[in-house]
């Protein structure tokens, strides 16, 4: 057997010419890093042809002025550059990271369309956000004048965050009720942090507090405080909770453990995150280190359960999608994403019972896709005699979620709904069937984005400033 040589670490003095040369050697990652993202941002931004139909932004749903902050951009002009984004978008630093922009503002640039490659819009949004709070651009929020009236908004989520942070601008008092022990909705707990850091969205809650918006956190309506005694105490209520009531899975063996919901594995995961202790993370329940994971669902939030389980050391993750490729609902970019982390897809694949109890196995059904439903969307239909069984020690349940069954949780039987259990409401306003009570986000709209949420928000908040200064108006009279 030959020896391997012996390896000799030698240490070179090198004579630096200059200062500046010392510095360059001195520099650290993070400026190194620095000048690498504002010369990418700058790159990206100079792409932009300033089109004279900027498709990009009549497909944002905050008609965010693209072209011009990206032209800004690429003259260095930074700070302009957030200052503009910051006048339609009160979280752009939020929407950079997790929009689905292949579907949105990317997916219609006309580069795109071309074929020579989007400018990554997406990334250039969060570069210069980002770089506005380490610079200290970003300015607290100061009232313009302190107003006498106060507004109650159900839910801090992005729609009710955003709407916040418009009526406080406007001087009048915001309380901000919430069920949960933090705010900031599914940013917080049903989004991972590997997309969405968890300061980022903290950082916003922290902007609204030192403005005087009012958090009463662990606070669940209709149990801790009732929607009466909260409507009674403002001139004007906003719900906004959001959609928390998850699909179910049918089929025999369902009820096994080991098949858990999408809602509850993403906020196990997300409180590690933040460092709180979860016995059921703990416990292995909502825990796929080591464990065959499928999860079942086609959306964002499966792509989010499966990069999750990939990250906390699966030995496998597969997702089951009824449809294809092609009709999936969820990021063309997410899957993409997951499939090079490993994830593989199962396209028309249903579940259609499990095994053990503990669940071992799901039973399979193979599909096709018949005609057209009533959506429009190629009805998937099962191959009668095609099935398998795929092993899974942990089978999460991502199917999409629904509306609480509010007029009955809250004893409020004049708040009208729809067929679906949605609040009605004007989509321009948030304006519902009762007196100065709105809805904005999934709780009107159904899942659905973080983006449209923040829309809804500060459409919200223009129509209550509207309505509160007529009220003053005629009781000046």
């Amino acid at each position: 057997m030959s020896k391997q040589p012996m390896l000799k670490f030698v240490t070179v003095e090198r004579v630096m010419p200059d200062k500046r040369a010392a510095e360059s050697r001195n520099k650290d990652f993070h400026e190194i890093y620095a000048e690498y993202a504002d010369a990418k941002a700058r790159e990206q931004a100079g792409r932009c042809s300033q089109c004279g139909v900027p498709y990009c932004q009549s497909h944002c749903p905050l008609h965010n002025n693209i072209p011009d902050w990206l032209r800004l951009t690429a003259e260095g002009r930074l700070r302009e550059a957030y200052e503009l984004s910051q006048e339609t978008n009160t979280f752009p630093e939020i929407c950079g990271r997790i929009c689905p922009q292949d579907r949105l503002c990317e997916g219609n640039c006309v580069i795109e369309m071309s074929g020579h490659g989007t400018v990554t819009i997406g990334a250039v949004e969060k570069y210069i956000t980002d770089t506005a709070w380490e610079e200290g651009w970003v300015e607290a929020i100061m009232p313009r004048q302190e107003r006498p009236e106060s507004v109650g908004i159900i839910g801090a989520g992005p729609g009710g965050l955003a709407a916040a942070d418009i009526l406080r601008r406007e001087g009048v008092k915001v309380t901000v009720y919430d069920r949960y022990d933090r705010g900031g909705g599914l940013m917080t707990y049903g989004i991972p942090g590997f997309k969405l850091e968890k300061d980022v969205v903290m950082r916003r809650m922290d902007q609204l507090a030192q403005a005087g918006v009012e958090f009463r956190l662990n606070c669940d309506i209709g149990q801790d405080l009732s929607f009466e005694e909260i409507h009674s105490k403002h001139n004007a209520l906003l719900i906004a909770t959001g959609v928390y009531k998850s699909r179910d899975l049918p089929g025999p063996g369902a009820g096994a453990q080991g098949i858990v919901r999408a809602i509850d594995y993403l906020t196990a995961s997300n409180r590690i995150g933040f460092g709180d202790i979860v016995p059921e993370f703990e416990s292995g329940e909502l825990n796929a280190a080591g464990k065959r994971v499928v999860v079942v669902g086609g959306g964002d939030t499966a792509m989010d359960c499966v990069r999750t389980a990939v990250r906390q050391g699966a030995t496998s993750v597969k997702c089951l999608y009824r449809r294809d490729r092609d009709n999936m609902p969820g990021s063309q970019r997410e899957v993409a994403n997951a499939e090079e982390e490993g994830v593989v897809f199962e396209w028309l694949s249903a579940p259609k019972s499990f095994m053990g109890d503990p669940v071992s196995a799901v039973r399979v059904q193979q599909m096709r896709l018949g005609p057209p439903d009533a959506t429009g969307r190629r009805a998937p239909e099962e191959i009668e005699g095609a099935e398998h069984d795929e092993p899974a020690d942990l089978v999460i349940k991502a199917l999409g979620f629904e509306a609480e069954d509010l007029p009955a949780l809250w004893n409020q039987k004049d708040l009208e709904v729809t067929r679906w259990g949605t609040i009605k409401a004007e989509f321009t306003s948030g304006r519902t069937s009762m007196p100065g009570v709105y809805a904005v986000g999934d709780i009107v709209r159904g899942a659905s984005l973080v983006v449209w949420a923040i829309r809804d928000g500060r459409d919200a908040a223009a129509a209550m400033m509207d309505d509160l200064n007529a009220a003053q108006s005629v009781a000046a009279q």
